[in-house]
C-alpha cells in the first residue's frame, strides 16, 4: 500500500489526486536519449574482494570477486538495459584486470577507465563474524582508484555526457584530488544538462561527519535526487561551515572543504558493510528489505539538528529544507520500514518487500540502480520506488555485493509463492 502527503504543485505538474504524474522527473528535465550519449555515468573506486567463509584470523576459504559502490549501482542499471559508463583507476595489476573484465563482462562500459602503473588495485576483505554481522576490512591506502585525476574524469564524461550522473558520497572522502574530480564532473553535469543524482553513503571510517557535510552542502545545489538513509540526511542540511556554495563544489587539493578528511590513508579499516545485516533483519533467516539501512553501522556523530518528539516528522522537515535548497527530489530509506520520496509535490511511501536474508551487502546499491531505472524508464515517484525496493530485496536474498542484482525480466520474480518453480 501507498500514502501521498503534500498540497498539490503548479497545474499541469500532477495529477488530479496529488500525486506527481508519471513521467515527471525531479530537478531539471531528463534528457532524452540519443545516440552515443550513455543514460548514466558513474564513477568511483572498485577493489577487489575477498569474502571469507568464517573470521580471518582461522583461515579458510576466500572467494574473490570486485566490489564498489558505484560500480555495484552501474552493473545493476546494465542488468536492468541501460547504458552505463563507469570510470575510475586501477593498478596495473592483475586485480586491476579483474575488475575490467567484470564490469566489461557485465555490460557496464569502461572506455573511460585508467590504469595506474604507480599504484596498486584497491582490496577489501569480508568477514562474516556472527549470523548477522559482517565485517569489512579496507586496504585502500594508497590505491590506484584513490589518485584518480580531475583529467582523466573531465576526458571520460566529455567523451559522451550523460543523461544521469551518479556520484556517491564515498569518492570525495578517499582523497583531495578525487573530491577535486567529483566536484569538476558536477560542473561539466550543469553546462551539458545531464541529471544529477547523489547517494549520501556516509562511512564513518573514511572521514569525520564534520568533513562530510562540510561538502555534501557545497554539492546540494547541483543535486537533482539525493538518496540518503534517515540518519544521513543531516550531513546535508544547511548549516555553519556549509562550504563555498553553489560555484565552488569542488574545491581542491588546498581547499579548506577536505579539512577533517582522513580520506584511505589508513591501511587497515573495519566497519559494518551498509549497516550491517543486523540493521536489516529482526530474525536470522527473513529480512523486510528497502534497499539500504544505515549507512556506517552504527549512529553518526552528526553536528545539532532540530528535532521533534515524531521521527517520520523530523525526516520530512529535513527534506522539506533541502527540497528548498533546491534538491528535486529527497529519496529516504528507512530499511525495515521501506523508503519514502519527497518531492515540491508531497512525499510517497513505498512499504519494504519481505525477503529471506542472506547478505545485505549492496542493497542501497541496488536500490539506487532500481530508482535510476525506472526514472529513465519515465516512471513516476510510484514506480521509481517500486522498483528500488524490488531491486534492494533481490541484493538482500542474494551472496555479494552485486551478484545478485535482477535482469528486467526477473523483476516479477519477487512475488511468487515460496516452493515456485521457473520452467
Amino acid at each position: 500500500m501507498r500514502t501521498m502527503t503534500g498540497q498539490p504543485a503548479a497545474a499541469g505538474s500532477e495529477d488530479q489526486r496529488g500525486a506527481p504524474r508519471a513521467g515527471a522527473t525531479p530537478g531539471r528535465p531528463l534528457l532524452p536519449g540519443q545516440p552515443g550519449r550513455p543514460d548514466v555515468f558513474t564513477f568511483g573506486e572498485t577493489m577487489v574482494a575477498l569474502r571469507g567463509s568464517g573470521p580471518l584470523k582461522l583461515g579458510g576459504t576466500m572467494n574473490v570477486s570486485i566490489a564498489g559502490a558505484e560500480s555495484n549501482v552501474a552493473i545493476g542499471l546494465a542488468r536492468l538495459g541501460h547504458d552505463v559508463r563507469w570510470a575510475g583507476a586501477v593498478g596495473e595489476d592483475e586485480a586491476g584486470q579483474l575488475v575490467l573484465r567484470t564490469l566489461r563482462a557485465e555490460g557496464v562500459g569502461v572506455s573511460g577507465a585508467s590504469t595506474d602503473p604507480g599504484a596498486p588495485t584497491g582490496l577489501l576483505l569480508f568477514e562474516p563474524r556472527l549470523p548477522e554481522v559482517t565485517r569489512v576490512h579496507y586496504y585502500r591506502a594508497g590505491s590506484a582508484g584513490s589518485r584518480i585525476g580531475a583529467d582523466v574524469i573531465q576526458r571520460a564524461f566529455s567523451a559522451a555526457p550523460p543523461r544521469v550522473l551518479h556520484l556517491t558520497g564515498i569518492t570525495p572522502s578517499l582523497s583531495t584530488t578525487a573530491r577535486a574530480a567529483a566536484g569538476l564532473v558536477l560542473q561539466l553535469s550543469r553546462e551539458s544538462g545531464s541529471l544529477v543524482c547523489l547517494d549520501v553513503n556516509f562511512r564513518a571510517r573514511l572521514w569525520t561527519a564534520e568533513a562530510a557535510a562540510e561538502v555534501l552542502r557545497e554539492w546540494i545545489p547541483f543535486v537533482d535526487v539525493l538518496i540518503a538513509s534517515d540518519d544521513e540526511l543531516p550531513l546535508c542540511l544547511p548549516g555553519d561551515g556549509g562550504g563555498g556554495g553553489e560555484g565552488s563544489p569542488g574545491g581542491g587539493e588546498g581547499s579548506q572543504g577536505a579539512k577533517g578528511t582522513t580520506g584511505a590513508n589508513e591501511g587497515l579499516r573495519a566497519e559494518g558493510a551498509d549497516g550491517g545485516v543486523a540493521r536489516w533483519a529482526s530474525e536470522p533467516e527473513e529480512a523486510t528489505v528497502a534497499g539500504g539501512a544505515g549507512a556506517c553501522g552504527g549512529a553518526i556523530p552528526l553536528p545539532p539538528q532540530e528535532v521533534t518528539g515524531d521521527p517520520a516528522a523530523t525526516v520530512a522537515a529535513q527534506a522539506r529544507l533541502l527540497l528548498d535548497q533546491g534538491v528535486g527530489e529527497v529519496v529516504v530509506k528507512l530499511g525495515a520500514e521501506g523508503a519514502t520520496a519527497f518531492t515540491h509535490g508531497g512525499s510517497l511511501h513505498q512499504p519494504a518487500k519481505p525477503v529471506r536474508a542472506v547478505d545485505a551487502v549492496g542493497a542501497g546499491d541496488a536500490f539506487v540502480a532500481g530508482y535510476l531505472s525506472a526514472l529513465l524508464d519515465g516512471e513516476g515517484p510510484a514506480g521509481r520506488l517500486e522498483r528500488a525496493v524490488t531491486t534492494g530485496a533481490f541484493a538482500v536474498a542474494s551472496p555479494g555485493d552485486w551478484e545478485g542484482a535482477p535482469t528486467r525480466a526477473e523483476l516479477g520474480m519477487l512475488g511468487a509463492p515460496p516452493g515456485t518453480v521457473v520452467r
